[in-house]
């Protein structure tokens, strides 16, 4: 289960309800994060050599969006932490938190560690 930012929620009421703009970005990341990255993106994000965010596409069904490609990280070169959460950011770096959830399995990455999301096993759900 996945929760909506601050940032994306703002946005959203401000596009549908003010008739204000809002653009959606052409291409959005996957972020790993050592503690919760909460509606506000204060939690933080997992850092070391070879970590770096990757593009992912989603496929809708109904209220679920879901990874329509596996998503695979660098090999870890280094220690990056225990990962507990995951964020879908709309940059490769910096940028705005759009979804946010915890992993069903928190993984420590080691040196020589590659993270994969499998086709499917990212959901998004509106409810």
């Amino acid at each position: 289960m996945a929760a909506a930012s601050d940032y994306l929620e703002a946005a959203l009421l401000d596009a549908t309800l003010r008739a204000t703009s809002y653009t959606s970005p052409s291409t959005v990341y996957l972020a790993l994060y050592t503690s919760d990255p909460g509606d506000d993106n204060s939690g933080t994000e997992c850092s070391g050599t070879g970590y770096a965010r990757q593009s992912v596409a989603f496929s809708r069904s109904g209220s679920t969006a879901s990874n329509s490609a596996a998503v695979e990280f660098p090999t870890a070169g280094g220690a990056w932490g225990t990962i507990t959460h995951f964020g879908v950011l709309d940059a490769a770096s910096s940028g705005n938190l759009l979804y946010h959830g915890a992993l069903t399995t928190s993984r420590a990455i080691t040196s020589g560690d590659i993270f994969r999301v499998p086709t499917g096993d990212l959901d998004i759900t509106c409810a």
